[in-house]
């Protein structure tokens, strides 16, 4: 009688969990507008280390239709921090203009999405890659927030800052 109960309960709590579960993928993806693609690509790919996977063109018209632009069309980069169908995408995507709003200085600078977080495996590569194209570390030097674990800050050509955790 015990095993049928346990065995009940477990099949009852598999149901529930699957009800529960509304995605079909664990990733996200985020789309981000940038003025200048190929830069902001040269940034993500040679100096944070992701990789590019793919893309996408999505037509003026069908833009409209979807409510995703007034008048452009739409040539999407796929970016991943590793080559594989789980990983999250980083959608970046450019219209030919100048932001309207100006870069931040801080993240309180602005309401939305204004960072993005990567727990890196070692930090000193990437620290070697943002010093060799000139890229301001916000932070400093990278900060130790816990045992093996340091932080750094930077932004992106656009803004968006990055906060980069590992070990040194």
């Amino acid at each position: 009688m015990k095993k049928i109960l346990m065995s009940i309960t477990l099949v009852l709590f598999v149901l529930f969990s699957l009800a529960q579960n509304n995605f079909s993928k664990s990733a996200i993806g985020v789309g981000v507008v940038v003025e200048d693609l190929e830069k902001s690509i040269d940034f993500y790919t040679n100096v944070i280390g992701m990789v590019k996977t793919g893309g996408f063109s999505v037509a003026k018209e069908q833009c409209t239709e979807l409510g995703l632009t007034d008048s452009y069309n739409l040539d999407v980069t796929i970016l991943k921090l590793e080559d594989s169908e789980e990983a999250s995408e980083w959608k970046l995507m450019s219209l030919g203009t100048k932001s309207k709003h100006p870069k931040q200085q801080f993240m309180s600078d602005d309401t939305g999405m204004q960072y993005i977080t990567l727990t890196v495996n070692h930090l000193q590569p990437i620290l070697d890659r943002i010093e060799a194209n000139d890229i301001k570390v916000l932070s400093g030097k990278p900060s130790q927030i816990g045992e093996n674990q340091f932080f750094a800050l930077v932004q992106d050509p656009d803004g968006t800052f990055i906060e980069l955790i590992g070990p040194k």
